[in-house]
């Protein structure tokens, strides 16, 4: 399980949706529209889900996190 993450087009910075996700469920889901807040240029980004991807921490980090 991880966070789905997109990039800022203002930044070009990788920002979290809030968003938990499955890789193997996203990778297979329907189509979607979203709009995330980010909380570094202080706008509203809409993206669609192919323009999105899951982040997940790998397992050594949360073993020494």
């Amino acid at each position: 399980m991880g966070i789905l993450m997109i990039k800022c087009p203002q930044t070009g910075r990788e920002i979290p949706t809030g968003i938990k996700a499955d890789r193997e469920k996203f990778r297979s889901s329907a189509v979607f529209f979203a709009r995330t807040f980010c909380s570094v240029c202080k706008a509203n980004h809409e993206w669609f889900a192919r323009e999105a991807w899951v982040h997940e921490p790998s397992a050594m980090a949360q073993v020494t996190g």
